[in-house]
């Protein structure tokens, strides 16, 4: 999982323009976030180590829009993280409900 993070900062580098640069940070961040899988939470190490995924997405998100909140066409950078942190909130709720849903087989 973080080689995946180590190669935001390289990627981003080749931006033209500082909202690229966020785009591809972001765009990354995304990448990771589509290797949860659910699914896969059999225990409750594996639910915490998800809930921890999403928590330091969120908080990078939140970073990388701080870091870019003056840049021209930060309007789209904004949008791409919003999209990303609903995507997050989306997947604490069917962690949270998937883990509800055992504790009613159990």
């Amino acid at each position: 999982m973080f080689n995946a993070f180590s190669s935001l900062d390289y990627r981003s580098i080749r931006a033209n323009t500082p909202a690229e640069t966020a785009i591809k940070r972001l765009n990354g961040i995304g990448e990771v976030l589509s290797d949860l899988d659910i699914s896969t939470i059999h225990t409750q190490d594996d639910m915490t180590r998800a809930l921890w995924t999403l928590e330091t997405a969120d908080k990078c998100i939140r970073m990388i829009v701080s870091e870019f909140r003056t840049a021209p066409a930060k309007e789209q950078v904004v949008r791409k993280a919003k999209s990303l942190v609903d995507a997050i909130e989306h997947a604490r709720d069917e962690i949270s409900n998937y883990r509800d849903g055992r504790r009613a087989l159990s």
